[in-house]
């Protein structure tokens, strides 16, 4: 065989023994790197609510550490998010970015809620969100007062109960229905019997205020505080905050 032959049969990873062609394996198109690929990994988070309970308007602090698995050192870049689940889906609330490995927001839910912390990753570092926290919010006069209020200006009709026209007793249904999830009977002296009895010195904003002609329940308002209560008050008018204007009435703590 020719030494073109001999140059040929190398290339092809063939090998002349004894005359004969012998395969040998080929050489590797691409050298194999011995780096490793970096992988990503979860970071290691704790979160800390400052309540688990609050009533309406209370605030709640949640905080964040992150700490990178591979070197126990704090997670200083990457943002984190303050979530929670609405109608089966997580809503972003809040988002900032860790700088010192701690995050911390301050958040006043307005419903009964799930809530959670979400990291958004960075190099090396995966996303991850921490366990879900039930928040609950308890009702609270000021959240009745807040419900009362955004019916302002409704006009009143007789027997109706909302949401855009009311009568006296079914506007207080109405709104302690929707603030406080409690059922009052549509008929204003049926309702002084529910919830408990407070004296006049010491009623609050949001507490039910129950006129009555001798021990007949004829009327109803919510107190607003400072002597003025949220009424739907007669034929021809609309949902207001007027004066309590009598005396003769009783006062029911629903929340």
């Amino acid at each position: 065989m020719s030494v073109g032959t001999g140059t040929v049969a190398l290339s092809l990873g063939l090998c002349l023994c004894a005359g004969q062609l012998v395969a040998t394996p080929a050489a590797s198109a691409a050298p194999i790197s011995t780096a490793a690929a970096v992988k990503s990994v979860k970071p290691k988070q704790t979160v800390k609510y400052s309540k688990r309970t609050v009533t309406w308007g209370s605030s709640v602090k949640v905080t964040t550490k992150l700490i990178d698995p591979k070197n126990g050192k704090k997670v200083v870049y990457g943002s984190v998010r303050l979530q929670s689940k609405i109608n089966g889906k997580w809503k972003t609330w809040q988002t900032k970015r860790t700088k010192t490995g701690t995050v911390s927001f301050t958040t006043r839910p307005g419903t009964s809620s799930w809530y959670r912390t979400y990291y958004t990753g960075t190099k090396g570092l995966t996303p991850a969100a921490t366990k879900a926290v039930k928040i609950n919010v308890k009702a609270s006069g000021a959240k009745i007062l807040a419900e009362a209020k955004r019916h302002k200006g409704a006009p009143y009709r007789f027997g109706a109960s909302g949401p855009k026209r009311f009568d006296c007793s079914g506007y207080t249904m109405y709104v302690y229905r929707k603030a406080a999830g409690k059922k009052l009977p549509h008929k204003a002296n049926s309702q002084q019997r529910y919830g408990s009895a407070v004296s006049k010195s010491k009623k609050k904003a949001g507490d039910l205020l129950v006129f009555r002609s001798g021990s007949y329940g004829t009327h109803v308002g919510i107190y607003a505080g400072g002597g003025y209560m949220w009424a739907a008050p007669h034929s021809g008018s609309s949902v207001k905050k007027q004066k309590v204007y009598a005396s003769n009435y009783v006062v029911r703590r629903l929340v």
